[in-house]
């Protein structure tokens, strides 16, 4: 399920639901009883006494009875899915196990209790650089994140603001729309590559021209977090991880930095290559490239007229 061998346990949780498909369970309500399981990396709590590198447990609990006493669901099986996805949105959790016990569950026969368990893993978290700038390149761009939000075992995290960017390279061409998403996957780096290079051929994309005008770039920048298990590295030419010219971006550092202030990339294709904060490496550019960047437009949920896409 996840890399870490470390969990925290919470059993028992317990509460008074109106869960059920019969009228008399969403009226009377009965008691229910939750465990969660995480799957978290407390090296470094372990090492610095520190809250913030762990799970408030107390919190994790809490979310629990909040889930178990709020919206009545027809089926067990649903309220274990959103405390798992609850569970799933906290920054250092990497997977979640929920079990939900209804014991007074209406059965019509003698029975000890019920249970529901489900598992959910966060996948590896991945940063994915977009740009365009061809036709409507926002429409493009805000149907990719879209597209991304609906592919199986793809997780949108976050999305930075669109930005204004001038072309690096190439022949001369429109300015582009760019902008970082964070997401995690669940498969292998070329399994998502694949994925997104059918994105950007359903938008038709092609790739006559080296740096050229393009309706959709999707480029997979990161795959899992410098310095942990999950972290993947390549020299293969198909698939070069970490980007190799990323870290020189204006265009991907300014929106990656303001979408995650804490955001580190691995400078190098190999282990032993240093971890520099990208803020760090985005202020280490020469001033007119961090000046090419400008805010550019709205995207359509931050105006309002559509809803968030994930």
């Amino acid at each position: 399920m996840s890399g870490s061998r470390d969990r925290i346990r919470i059993a028992g949780v317990r509460a008074t639901g109106f869960h059920g498909v019969f009228e008399h369970e969403k009226r009377d309500g009965q008691p229910f009883e939750v465990d969660v399981t995480l799957w978290v990396d407390l090296a470094r709590a372990g090492r610095t006494d520190d809250l913030s590198n762990t799970v408030n447990y107390g919190e994790v609990a809490a979310d629990v009875v909040r889930r178990i006493e709020g919206e009545a669901f027809d089926l067990i099986e649903r309220l274990a899915f959103v405390i798992a996805e609850d569970a799933l949105a906290r920054p250092l959790v990497e997977a979640v196990e929920v079990t939900v016990h209804k014991p007074e569950a209406p059965v019509g026969v003698t029975f000890g209790d019920v249970t529901v368990s489900v598992k959910r893993d966060r996948g590896v978290p991945v940063v994915i650089a977009l740009g365009a700038n061809l036709g409507d390149a926002a429409g493009a761009l805000g149907a990719s994140v879209a597209e991304l939000a609906e592919t199986s075992g793809f997780r949108v995290v976050a999305v930075s603001d669109l930005v204004e960017t001038e072309p690096v390279g190439g022949p001369e061409q429109p300015a582009y729309l760019n902008a970082v998403l964070l997401g995690t996957w669940d498969g292998a780096p070329a399994d998502l590559l694949r994925a997104l290079h059918t994105i950007e051929a359903r938008h038709g994309r092609t790739r006559e021209v080296h740096w050229g005008a393009r309706v959709l770039d999707l480029d997979l920048v990161q795959f899992g977090t410098p310095g942990t298990s999950a972290e993947v590295l390549s020299t293969d030419p198909a698939l070069v991880l970490p980007h190799p010219r990323a870290r020189e971006r204006a265009f991907v550092l300014a929106p990656w930095a303001a979408v995650d202030p804490h955001a580190q990339a691995r400078i190098g294709e190999r282990y032993s290559d240093p971890i520099v904060p990208v803020a760090a490496l985005l202020a280490g550019l020469e001033p007119a490239a961090r000046g090419g960047v400008r805010p550019g437009p709205l995207w359509p949920w931050q105006s309002g007229s559509e809803d968030l896409p994930w």
